[in-house]
């Protein structure tokens, strides 16, 4: 009777739903504690089913579950709470997953820095592209595989045991004292990991955060198809759809778009694509240059999950280290990494750059013939040796127009990747999927990328390949309009609050193509002291956001995002983007970004109320 009452009450909301449940990557960030996250929205949504209320204000009304949907969204959530009902289990116990491969990987990386056992049952077969070999020989991981016929077959062993089975339907498992994980693959939609028992719910956390750096939870699309299948008590259906004629007309698209020729590759998130690009190239390395240390070069304070990405991968394998490179403010990006590479060659180590351009908060443009010159430098090592030329991973996501790998581009010559968030301007904020490009020098290189793509089961969805085929064809225009609307409102507010210092492309760097949406504002600040100037500028930035979300709550968001199809975004890099940062490298600035469908006078009439309040 309880378990009817759940499921119709399920039914309802997938019927009374808000429409940014599905078509949305970030949301209310005005109601958004992170630190609570999904058991806020949960708690609220549990208050709902208790009183029976599906209404779509008061779905609307809930709070964020979670960031962006990598890490969780409302319909996942949903999804995880109405298994764990189902089996008697906590909620926070259910974990969603857009890979069939990750979740099993994100258990084999606690128990690795742990020095755990961990032994993996299956019944059936395992996924095609769960490679033992690789995982053990690349990622480090340690494990015992082991195939069974039934669940029953089970013992105890010392340390983790994990149990992996294929299925048809979403909704009760099988549990077993003897299985500390199960995860329910299910083809097309992704997984649902279940953690079993009070001694692994240390685990959760660090599930949910290798869910947030390397892959994404389940997509709101294929939640929903689950939750569908759930409530009908019936076999989850597979979708008819274009896969191979969206994906041909995506990687065409991005071939336009990047000036490139070699294959594209498209992965569920940008951290994803990030993540299969970073271990493909420490593949390659252990291939090619056994026993060589292997340097990551990533700025300290560039966008957190790009930063934490590094460093977790960093903690896992041998021989992997971090550099910083310093490139904002003071700090040329060009000198920093000739110093860099300079003592990397002389250590005889493997260099990658991973850099934005423009850089982000600050929105940078280095000299680009001085940064070709530095790259393409050869060095020499202590013992006279030519030294391991580096790669340069570029995060292209501000201007993802711009040419930089094709053939007479600036960095056709040097080993470059490029890559770009997909929740940007490549979907408008419809889906997270980002893709990356490489040039004719990184032809075996993207081979390797691919190959760790495909491991991690983090290629893009179906729906994902959907979305991006019809956006991805009118970005170069959105990006020029959102520009002129961003000039505009940064040559006001120049003229408006000439005290404060705006970080923006010149126009010079415009008519190269640098035509980004995001500006950063140094407010003007006053006090005595050091601690009173920065207090009241954290204070100032607050002031001046509330003013614009309440002002114009329609367009106006407190919200992370950029490149969208309409609205204007505000954040503050070191609470938001930077979240992982250290301390003493986060930006306590404003960050705002514009898209090409706006008021914009609107904007500049409460902007102006707000220069008229301080």
């Amino acid at each position: 009777m309880k378990e009817n009452k759940m499921l119709s009450y399920i039914e309802n909301v997938l019927t009374n739903m808000p429409t940014d449940w599905l078509s949305l990557t970030t949301h209310r960030l005005d109601i958004y504690d992170e630190s609570l996250a999904k058991t806020e929205f949960l708690e609220q949504f549990e208050g709902l089913f208790n009183d029976n209320n599906v209404e779509t204000s008061a779905l609307s009304n809930l709070p964020t579950a979670y960031d962006y949907i990598r890490l969780g969204h409302p319909l996942s959530c949903v999804l995880e709470w109405a298994i764990a009902n189902l089996n008697g289990l906590e909620a926070n116990s259910v974990i969603s997953f857009s890979s069939q491969t990750v979740p099993v990987l994100s258990i084999l990386r606690k128990n690795l820095l742990e020095h755990k056992n961990t032994q993996i049952i299956y019944i059936g077969d395992l996924p095609a592209y769960f490679n033992a070999e690789i995982l053990k020989s690349v990622y480090g991981y340690k494990f015992e595989l082991k195939k069974v016929e039934s669940i029953d077959e089970v013992t105890k062993f010392n340390g983790s045991t994990i149990y992996i089975s294929e299925e048809n339907q979403i909704g009760t498992i099988t549990l077993n004292s003897n299985v500390d994980f199960f995860i329910s693959l299910y083809p097309e939609l992704g997984s649902v990991l279940v953690v079993n028992g009070a001694q692994n719910e240390n685990y959760i956390s660090d599930i949910q955060h290798v869910r947030r750096r390397e892959t994404i939870a389940i997509t709101p699309d294929n939640a929903l198809i689950a939750l569908k299948a759930l409530v009908a008590h019936s076999s989850v259906e597979n979708k008819n759809n274009d896969r191979a004629a969206n994906k041909t007309l995506v990687l065409d698209a991005i071939k336009e778009v990047t000036g490139t020729v070699t294959k594209p590759l498209v992965a569920s998130s940008g951290l994803s694509i990030q993540y299969a690009i970073l271990m493909g190239l420490i593949h390659d390395a252990l291939e090619n240059h056994k026993g060589k240390a292997i340097k990551i070069i990533v700025p300290p304070n560039c966008y957190g999950g790009t930063n934490d990405q590094a460093r977790r991968v960093a903690a896992c394998v041998d021989n992997v280290e971090i550099v910083d490179l310093l490139v904002d403010g003071d700090n040329d990006m060009v000198q920093s990494i000739a110093t860099v590479l300079a003592k990397i060659a002389q250590e005889d180590a493997i260099p990658y750059i991973i850099a934005e351009i423009p850089t982000n908060p600050r929105v940078e443009v280095p000299d680009l013939i001085e940064l070709k010159a530095v790259l393409s430098e050869e060095r020499k090592t202590q013992s006279g040796a030519v030294a391991i030329d580096p790669v340069f991973i570029l995060d292209q996501t501000f201007c993802p127009n711009v040419h930089f790998l094709g053939e007479d581009d600036i960095l056709s010559s040097v080993r470059a990747i490029s890559f770009a968030s997909g929740s940007k301007f490549p979907s408008g904020g419809k889906c997270t999927a980002g893709y990356c490009v490489g040039n004719k020098k990184t032809i075996a290189l993207m081979e390797k990328i691919e190959l760790h793509l495909e491991l991690c089961d983090n290629e893009a969805t179906d729906f994902q390949y959907e979305i991006l085929a019809k956006q991805l064809p009118s970005m170069n225009q959105r990006i020029v309009d959102a520009y002129k609307n961003t000039r505009e409102f940064v040559n006001f507010i120049h003229d408006a609050l000439p005290g404060a210092k705006i970080n923006f492309v010149s126009e010079a760097l415009a008519e190269q193509s640098f035509t980004p949406s995001v500006f950063s504002l140094d407010l003007p600040t006053k006090g005595n002291t050091d601690e009173e100037r920065e207090t009241y500028k954290r204070a100032l930035n607050l002031k001046l956001i509330n003013l614009m979300i309440t002002e114009i709550p329609n367009e106006s968001k407190f919200c992370v995002s950029y490149g969208q199809l309409k609205g204007c975004y505000w954040t503050i890099p070191a609470t938001s983007t930077q979240g992982t940062t250290k301390e003493g490298d986060k930006d306590y600035i404003v960050r705002a970004s514009l898209s090409s469908n706006l008021d914009l006078e609107l904007h500049k009439k409460v902007f102006l109320k707000f220069v008229e309040s301080i």
